[in-house]
């Protein structure tokens, strides 16, 4: 073959070719890799950034994404810390189409330069701490944009109408922010748009747009707590696409548009917690429903006997409303139904035979009505059945047979009902019991020698059950609340019962038993609640009764015991106690030989030589000789320094009547309520030795009102004309504020004492002071008693479980029964007072707001307020006023409440919240910073969740706080202070997905 003549002439057109075809890639790669590494710069470098690197292509670089392996479309970093602001430059990456900056902590503004993406159509920039409101010019975004979510942020104001010109968006998240303002009714004119979210912002009120039924295409509408009013408009009849429409928690009106259940591909329907009224709209064409809520609303009527045709439906729930009827038979029959929640309503009639027959039914709660008859038979027959809430009703018979076969079933309430027969054997040990309420019935039979290895909570009081207590009552490990009061049992106690380690409640009382207490009884050591009352036990008390470290009731009244109380039991830090109708004999012992326990050694054969109790004292002729020789000593002592008081207090008096007519200031009292008491009595008595506190505004007096004891708490703010005017704001403030409210957990204003040179607040007096000096051992002090001063006694858990409800309910009734609301601006533990029965009252309103409208513009003040540790990260920046900083703060007391640890943790730089927040993100056991104090393995689950709780309060973002509503509701759901049987009649749907999942059983 000839080969042809070689010459670099011939090739150069062809590397001039080729070098101009590649120069430009190489141009742009080097450019975008400039580029990307300038933003790993001022991201601080993190990972996975840190990886960024000239050794690897920056398409190979995490979180990069590019088209040919050449060019940068994609950015998705969610979730890797990064800090600080976006960088003008990342619009630069001129083929930039996805920008997932999501759940990080980037700051600022909107950022208004993402105009300068021009390709861009996906834009993530949810769970961050944006602030501000969305500019209108947000318009100005490319038109190519499709997907945009700023959920999870601070944004404020309005929504921009101008985001209805980005006529390519397909899916709109803005929910979780802090808008405060409007929502435009031209969304609806977003004719590509399939996901609506603005769930979750304090709007203004707003009516639902009539516009938004012009969503074709839409398929996913969420508002819950939007702040909705008016009625649902029949034009989202035309909604043919919707799959999913929630406007839960709202405050609609109005009847449910029958329209709705005309939408053939309807899956879910959440219309719960609002005002709407009427009856339920006939669903035959709704055959795609999948859940259906509308509980807690004023609907009335029958349940329309088409449901039984929705054979997708899996939960249906129409709790809390004013429904009458029978429950169709059809519902039974529904081949879907796993969950039906029909409490609190006016249902009565016989639940249907073939419930549970036809599906996998895990949940029936139909508390709270008027219900006759049986329960089914099959409720378990599929064999997944979780829960059975039937209390409050009218039922009878004997509880079907299969219950005892069913092992998947955790909770079982069917007390104040008239159930007879015995508890089928089997249902007493089901692995997977948890919590069975039977009591106020008619139950018989006896107690099961076995019980289910992980039942805590049995209660079947008021029934007719008898027999003696099994020897194999020691295999109820786990047991913490046994209620078996007002029943047949009869024997004695015997000593297995002794080793039920988690035993926290034990109420046996008005039953038969005999023979005496074991000694053993020391292994209750978490044992907090004991009534033996009513019963015939006998012998003497065991020493060791008094060694049970968190005993605080004990009722042991109407038996036949007798012999000596045991010095011990004086050591038990009792709340409540009864001895009465018994036959002991001699001395009470110090430590409940006083006032407080008047009435508990009623009809007994005690003495006592503290003259506290109304009993006979104790003493023999010789003892009485000497102990008369001490009372003379101690008399002519007391009567000394009495004479030496009233001569001081004559002195004082003329002094001050001295001064009084000095002074030219005229006084004006105006009181809130009726005073045992005059403003001189306050007046005369406000001198140094009664100061109890001192703050920035003011000092606190104790003043005694009366020769009873009785005594009230006086704010006096500080005479400073530097300040007069801030003060005078003050005080204005906190006398109109206060003076118009009454409630429980909200310290009382008695009066206001003011003339131009001081002003005085008088308060009730709360004794056992304020909360920190009760949960935080630095603050502690010793207190006297008959044998000398001792350490002041830990507040145990319960105790603290209920001081935090009693604090929730003065805070949720400040933000939500108040109008306008008021927010304190400074909850803390200090600021939450004791009175002497710990019942905690919220205190200080000296830096009290009141909003100028629900859901407007958060008032803004010159000055932040509030105390280090408990103030909210947005209020350091802000200044803005509204509930979210009372819900953080309130989150701090709770993390202090469950750890025992004060607000700021070593340093004036790392605070509760933070350091809690740490522990719990790097997967530590929570059961490490719990107060070991007070730690019981009984009490560890509530205290966990109460943990939990103060981690959401305290969330970084305003809008992931729950509201103090929700925040009372989850305190109340975990307290042990629960009504008969301990079953809940409230729906806890709307709080419970705080703590992960979704419970259907009360619990």
């Amino acid at each position: 073959m000839t080969k042809l003549p070689f010459s670099t002439t011939n090739l150069l057109p062809i590397l001039s070719f080729i070098l101009l075809i590649t120069l430009p890639f190489f141009v742009i790669s080097q450019s975008e890799q400039e580029i990307l590494l300038q933003i790993k710069q001022q991201w601080s470098n993190q990972p996975p950034m840190n990886s960024w690197n000239h050794t690897t292509h920056f398409c190979q670089w995490p979180g990069i994404n590019c088209s040919g392996g050449v060019t940068v479309t994609g950015i998705s970093l969610n979730s890797k810390n990064i800090e600080g602001k976006i960088p003008p430059s990342i619009c630069d990456l001129k083929n930039l189409t996805v920008l997932d900056l999501g759940n990080n902590y980037i700051q600022g503004n909107f950022p208004t330069f993402l105009n300068n993406c021009p390709k861009l159509q996906t834009l993530v920039l949810a769970s961050n701490y944006f602030v501000g409101k969305l500019p209108d010019s947000i318009n100005e975004l490319p038109l190519s944009l499709q997907h945009l979510n700023l959920s999870a942020n601070n944004f404020t104001g309005d929504i921009p109408p101008s985001l209805a010109q980005l006529k390519g968006l397909i899916t709109l998240y803005l929910d979780s922010n802090s808008f405060n303002g409007t929502f435009p009714s031209e969304l609806g004119h977003l004719e590509n748009l399939e996901e609506l979210v603005l769930a979750y912002n304090s709007l203004a009120p707003n009516k639902l747009p009539k516009e938004f039924g012009m969503l074709k295409n839409l398929k996913f509408l969420w508002m819950t707590q939007c702040n909705l009013i008016g009625e649902i408009p029949k034009s989202f009849a035309k909604l043919s696409s919707l799959e999913h429409l929630d406007l839960a928690e709202n405050n609609l009106e109005g009847e449910i548009p029958s329209e709705l259940f005309l939408l053939k591909n309807l899956k879910f329907l959440y219309l719960y917690s609002n005002m709407l009224s009427g009856e339920l709209p006939n669903p035959a064409k709704a055959l795609n429903l999948v859940e259906l809520d509308v509980s807690g609303n004023k609907l009335t009527g029958i349940i329309p006997e088409d449901f039984g045709k929705l054979q997708k439906l899996e939960i249906l729930k129409l709790s809390q409303n004013q429904f009458h009827g029978t429950i169709p038979p059809s519902i039974a029959q529904l081949t879907s139904l796993k969950s039906l929640s029909l409490f609190m309503n006016r249902f009565s009639g016989s639940l249907p035979t073939e419930m549970g027959l036809h599906s996998e039914l895990e949940g029936i709660e139909v508390s709270d009505n008027a219900f006759t008859g049986q329960l089914p038979e099959n409720l378990c027959y599929n064999g997944k059945l979780l829960g059975v809430v039937a209390f409050n009703n009218y039922l009878n018979g004997t509880i079907p047979t299969s219950l005892g076969q069913c092992n998947s079933l955790y909770v079982v309430q069917l007390y104040n009902n008239s159930f007879t027969g015995e508890v089928p054997d089997g249902m007493w040990s089901l692995q997977g019991m948890k919590i069975m309420l039977l009591s106020n019935n008619q139950f018989s039979g006896q107690l099961p020698d076995k019980l289910a290895w992980n039942l805590s909570r049995m209660e079947i009081s008021n029934n007719k059950i008898s027999g003696k207590i099994p020897s194999s009552v020691s295999t109820w490990s786990k047991l913490q609340v046994l209620k078996a009061s007002n029943n047949l049992i009869a024997g004695p106690v015997p000593l297995e019962f002794t080793k039920l380690p988690l035993l926290n409640t034990l109420l046996l009382d008005h039953n038969q038993l005999s023979g005496e207490l074991p000694s053993e009884i020391i292994s209750w050591q978490r044992l907090n609640s004991l009534d033996l009352s009513h019963n015939k036990l006998s012998g003497s008390i065991p020493s060791v009764l008094g060694s049970l470290p968190v005993l605080s009731y004990l009722n042991l009244s109407n038996n036949q015991f007798s012999g000596q109380l045991p010095p011990e039991v004086g050591q038990l830090k009792l709340n409540s106690l009864d001895l009465s109708n018994n036959k002991f004999t001699g001395k009470i012992p110090l430590g409940i030989d006083n006032s407080a326990f008047k009435s508990s050694f009623l009809h007994t054969h005690l003495c006592s030589n503290t003259g506290f109790l109304d009993l006979p004292k104790c003493s023999s002729h010789q003892r009485n000789l000497n102990l008369s020789c001490k009372y003379v000593a101690l008399v002519t002592v007391l009567a000394f320094i009495a004479f030496i008081a009233t001569l001081y207090f004559i002195v004082v008096l003329i002094r001050e009547n001295w001064q009084s007519k000095k002074r030219p200031d005229t006084w004006k009292l105006t009181s809130f309520h009726k005073l045992p008491f005059t403003e001189d009595k306050i007046l005369a008595n406000l001198s140094e030795k009664n100061t109890i506190g001192s703050g920035g505004s003011g000092k606190v007096y104790w003043i005694p009102i009366n020769q009873s004891g009785e005594a009230v708490a006086v704010k006096r703010i500080w005479n400073n004309k530097k300040k007069s005017n801030n003060l005078e704001k003050e005080f204005i403030a906190e006398v109109q504020v206060l003076g118009n409210i009454r409630h429980l957990n909200i310290v009382k204003l008695l009066c206001c004492i003011s003339s131009e040179s001081s002003k005085l607040l008088v308060y009730e007096y709360m004794e056992k002071q304020s909360l920190d000096k009760w949960i935080h051992k630095n603050k502690r002090q010793p207190v006297s008693s008959m044998s000398g001063l001792v350490q002041q006694a830990v507040l145990d858990w319960p105790a603290r479980l209920k001081i935090a409800i009693d604090a929730a309910q003065g805070l949720s009734y400040m933000h939500n029964d108040c109008s306008p609301p008021i927010v304190h601006r400074d909850i803390k533990s200090s600021n939450i007072l004791l009175d002497s029965e710990f019942n905690a009252k919220i205190a200080d309103f000296g830096l009290a707001r009141i909003l100028a409208k629900p859901g407007g513009e958060p008032n803004t003040v010159s000055a932040v307020a509030g105390s280090f540790g408990y103030m909210a990260p947005e209020y350091c920046y802000t200044s803005k006023v509204n509930e979210k900083i009372d819900i953080y703060s309130f989150g701090v007391v709770l993390l202090e409440l469950v750890t025992g640890k004060e607000p700021h943790i070593g340093d004036e730089h790392t605070n509760l919240a933070e350091w809690a927040l740490r522990h719990f993100h790097e997967g530590h056991p929570i059961i490490d910073v719990l107060d070991k104090e007070v730690l019981e393995p009984c009490h560890l689950e509530e205290m966990t969740n109460v943990f939990k709780i103060g981690l959401i309060c305290t969330s970084a973002l305003p809008s992931l706080r729950p509201s103090m509503k929700q925040v009372l509701q989850l305190l109340q759901r975990y307290s042990i202070l629960e009504g008969p049987g301990g079953g809940r009649t409230k729906n806890d749907r709307d709080i419970s997905p705080l703590l992960g999942g979704r419970n259907y059983i009360s619990s």
